[in-house]
């Protein structure tokens, strides 16, 4: 087991960047001398600013080669192949779609950076193909879809790590460390914000002007969705259309709530509730561009402990930004400052007059730099180690930080709020069935 003194040590080089890298060696990892052939599935906006530089900072040490893209767009696989290989030094083989990738047997590993509903889909095609996979959040956005990739993962022994970056950032798992070490106090409370100003976000206008059906294989783009006709949008600008995704829970929410997941141990919510709208954009979108959910959290068979996670984001205005703030009794862990805090704690003179003892935190910085947490992360330190965590792991096949049970607890939570949501009701989680519950009724679409 990793402890978090033996990751901060291991990663410290990293935010100095990906000069910095100076590995040890993986000669005496076995089967460090043969090299992992890599594969792109899906040549995104994503893979290329996000996957592709700590890639290609590591990939030679590490003995680490990207051979392959897998594309159902013809665009994307010419634009593809020119970027990497002129980012790579190596020719890459361009293939239509995933069935042909893994007929040539070619590659040991796969980037899964498709549209948000087709994750779950591609990480079980790829781990049934025998590659393991670096799989981008949201796992999945159906209950069916997050079942399914969980068996087959697990089935298969392969690695998978979820893209939520910030299980590989130092000063996270300070927070975690210091959180379960008790010293902190149970949690009361948990702020989550998300908030921007930014009308072109997920939009794709001049690519959507000039995409053709006979472009790309619509059919291969719907595979487990219900059929439709087919609609450059769509297509290019999934985030904002449902049941391709769930847009603000799916995108931004999943990063945050999951680290509720991870400090508390707590697989899902209890419940959730949900309210929003389009309120600012409105320009044929189906999801919403503002939204709050409140979810419950705690032990399932005692309803009188636990406590509440707000989440709110807006598209409409920026104010306040990006936030993650932890309460309890004793003060607050905010993963903005990085600061632990007797704000807001227990006073001698509000606990002397109910005969108590005061309750307030020492105050002390967490361990590790300070990530960037807004909504353009990705080429960051962060990042970097996540991509790095997984190569690392590919090569020990011991489990990487985000593992496949990370992004199905994730994903349960980001099915609750889009099902409170577009219901309008409580919703709760079947824990025998392993169902998302909306009015009594099992949440779909």
């Amino acid at each position: 087991m990793t402890t978090r003194r033996d990751f901060v040590k291991k990663s410290a080089f990293a935010s100095l960047g990906a000069l910095a890298f100076s590995p040890k060696s993986y000669s005496k990892i076995i089967g460090a001398n043969d090299r992992v052939r890599v594969a792109c599935v899906g040549f995104s906006d994503r893979h290329r600013a996000s996957h592709v530089p700590p890639f290609k900072a590591l990939a030679k040490e590490m003995n680490f080669e990207m051979v392959a893209l897998s594309d159902i767009w013809n665009r994307r696989r010419e634009e593809g192949k020119a970027f990497l290989e002129k980012q790579l030094g190596n020719d890459i083989k361009v293939y239509r779609n995933n069935d042909e990738l893994y007929a040539s047997k070619s590659v040991d590993a796969v980037f899964i950076s498709t549209a948000d509903f087709q994750h779950a889909y591609h990480t079980i095609e790829a781990v049934k193909a025998g590659c393991d996979t670096y799989t981008e959040k949201p796992l999945a956005e159906t209950m069916d879809d997050n079942r399914a990739v969980l068996k087959a993962v697990r089935d298969s022994g392969k690695i998978v790590q979820i893209g939520s970056q910030r299980r590989s950032g130092a000063n996270y798992w300070a927070a975690d460390e210091y959180i379960k070490s008790g010293k902190f106090g149970p949690i009361t409370m948990v702020e989550l914000m998300w908030n921007v100003n930014q009308p072109g976000r997920w939009r794709r206008p001049n690519l959507t002007k000039d995409l053709k059906e006979s472009d790309v294989d619509w059919k291969r783009f719907l595979i487990n969705r219900p059929e439709d006709s087919f609609d450059p949008r769509k297509y290019l600008e999934y985030r904002l259309f449902w049941p391709y995704s769930s847009g603000i829970p799916g995108q931004w929410m999943s990063h945050q709530i999951d680290t509720v997941h991870w400090f508390s141990g707590l697989a899902h919510p209890r419940s959730a509730v949900a309210n929003g709208g389009i309120y600012q954009w409105k320009d044929g979108r189906k999801n919403a561009d503002t939204l709050t959910v409140v979810f419950d959290y705690g032990p399932l068979n005692d309803p009188t402990n636990g406590f509440q996670v707000s989440f709110q984001s807006r598209f409409s205005n920026s104010a306040g930004g990006t936030k993650e703030i932890y309460y309890s009794n004793g003060g607050e862990l905010n993963l903005d400052t990085n600061m632990i805090s007797p704000n807001g704690g227990l006073s001698a003179r509000e606990a002397g007059e109910m005969g108590m003892q005061a309750n307030l935190l020492t105050a002390m910085k967490l361990e590790g730099p300070k990530v960037e947490t807004g909504s353009n992360t990705g080429g960051d330190v962060l990042t970097f180690n996540h991509v790095k965590n997984w190569m690392e792991c590919v090569r020990s096949r011991k489990k990487p930080n985000a593992p496949i049970e990370a992004g199905y607890q994730h994903s349960i939570a980001t099915i609750m709020a889009n099902a409170a949501y577009r219901t309008g009701e409580r919703v709760t989680f079947d824990e025998k069935t392993q169902n998302v519950m909306a009015g009594g009724k099992i949440f779909k679409y």
